[in-house]
């Protein structure tokens, strides 16, 4: 892990609604995993408890379907096998297809929690003030992608510029300026809040919590599946949401822990 400094920072951004109002805020101290979660880091946790995830307790999961270029409901698909098929993801992939209670049941057996969304976005913005991506403002710093997501036009052209049509190994980029890999792209991650769009406009300013209740939680980060013509949600403000028991190919997290 690694640790981030407390301190204030100006959160969210002018670019969608559910990015603003931009505001102060403050949080403490706390350690962040410097990767996602991995197969071979979950497999370890399976074997230790005996879990079994929702997805694998339904007996399906979401699958994205890059032939088609449509979501799939795919049988058979859970952290295991995420595209629902016999190939197994490799030990160092970020692992996908674990819902919010599963990501937060890993975190307690490990001695950690979920980050919540404050943190989150202080620590992938790395010390760097007002940048658009955890590596600065340039989607393409010297031309090159500096992180995975998706080249071309989503879904129907991947010119796999970063050299991964998917999921790409944990740490395959550089880190940001706290040492975190994968802060944006790859998979998106779950955090502990519940997702409210105007919460910004009332949010407490010293380690906000996020609603008290809600529907959906936060995911940060965006992923492989998001592009310059689809999504951009791997800029450090970009929220998302999802229902808790989602599990998907394309979502993971990664754990904090108070200092």
């Amino acid at each position: 892990m690694a640790l981030v400094k407390g301190g204030t920072f100006r959160m969210g951004s002018d670019e969608m609604p559910d990015e603003s109002p931009v505001h102060e805020a403050t949080v403490n101290s706390f350690w962040l995993d410097r990767y996602e979660v991995t197969v071979g880091e979950f497999a370890r946790f399976v074997e230790a408890t005996g879990y079994q995830t929702e997805a694998e307790r339904f007996g399906w999961s979401g699958v994205f379907d890059s032939a088609s270029g449509e979501w799939q409901r795919r049988d058979g698909a859970n952290w295991r096998h995420p595209e629902g098929t016999d190939r197994s993801p490799a030990a160092n992939e970020p692992v996908t297809q674990v819902s919010f209670a599963d990501a937060s049941r890993y975190a307690r057996w490990a001695g950690k929690r979920l980050p919540t969304e404050a943190e989150w976005e202080y620590a992938a913005r790395g010390g760097a003030a007002g940048k658009r991506y955890a590596w600065g403002d340039e989607l393409r710093p010297g031309g090159k992608p500096a992180a995975n997501w998706w080249q071309g036009e989503f879904p129907r052209r991947n010119t796999v510029e970063d050299g991964f049509p998917g999921r790409a190994p944990v740490g395959s980029f550089a880190p940001n300026g706290y040492g975190l890999h994968d802060m944006g792209g790859n998979v998106w991650e779950w955090c502990a809040d519940w997702y409210g769009a105007s919460y910004y406009s009332a949010s407490v300013a010293a380690n906000p919590p996020g609603p008290h209740t809600g529907a959906e939680r936060v995911i940060r980060g965006g992923s492989w599946m998001c592009s310059e013509n689809y999504c951009s949600n791997y800029r450090v403000a970009a929220r998302g949401h999802t229902a808790p028991d989602s599990g998907l190919n394309n979502l993971g997290f990664r754990c904090a822990r108070d200092l």
